[in-house]
C-alpha cells in the first residue's frame, strides 16, 4: 500500500520544500531606512529618528525642527538646506555636504562628523557638545560660531571647543 501512495506523495513534499518568490530590497529597507522614494522637499516638524540617508540628495530640504536623532547620512547632499531647531543628537554623517545649510538652534551633540563640510553654513545657536569633526571643520565653525542654543543652553562657541 505504501508503496502505491508514495507517487502520489512525493510531488506534494517536493512542493512543500520549494523556495518560495522574493523580492529584493537595500540594505536600508533591511534595517528600517527610508528609500530615496519617500523623500519630500517639506520634511519640517517630522521624526526620522535612527533612518539612514545614503548617498541621498536632500539640497534644499526643510528639515527644521526634524528629529534626526541617531540618523545616518552617509555622503548624502544637505546643502542649502533648513535644518534650523533639528534635533542631530548621535547622528552619523560621514562624507556629506552642509554648506550653506541653516543649521541654527539645531542639536548635534555627540554626532560623528567626519570628513563632512560646513562651508557657509548657519551656525547661530547650535550645539556641538561631545561631537566629532575634522579640525580644518572645527576650525573654521569657530570662526563665525555664535549664540547659545535655545533647548540645552549650551554656547556655541563652547560646544565647539573654541579658543
Amino acid at each position: 500500500m505504501a508503496s502505491l501512495l508514495l507517487p502520489l506523495l512525493l510531488p506534494l513534499l517536493l512542493l512543500a520544500w520549494a523556495p518560495l518568490p522574493v523580492e529584493a530590497i537595500t540594505a536600508p529597507e533591511l534595517r528600517g531606512g527610508r528609500s530615496l522614494q519617500d523623500l519630500q522637499p517639506d520634511m519640517h516638524g517630522r521624526n526620522l529618528q535612527q533612518q539612514e540617508f545614503l548617498k541621498a540628495s536632500l539640497e534644499g530640504f526643510d528639515l527644521s525642527d526634524t528629529d534626526l536623532r541617531g540618523a545616518v547620512f552617509n555622503t548624502a547632499n544637505l546643502q542649502n538646506a533648513n535644518l534650523r531647531g533639528a534635533d542631530l543628537e548621535d547622528a552619523v554623517a560621514f562624507a556629506s555636504r552642509f554648506d550653506g545649510a541653516d543649521l541654527s538652534g539645531a542639536v548635534l551633540r555627540n554626532a560623528m562628523l567626519m570628513n563632512s563640510k560646513f562651508t557657509a553654513a548657519l551656525i547661530e545657536g547650535a550645539d556641538f557638545t561631545d561631537a566629532v569633526l575634522d579640525l580644518p571643520q572645527q576650525k573654521a565653525l569657530c570662526g563665525r560660531a555664535s549664540g547659545t542654543n535655545p533647548r540645552t543652553g549650551v554656547d556655541t562657541r563652547d560646544s565647539l571647543a573654541c579658543r
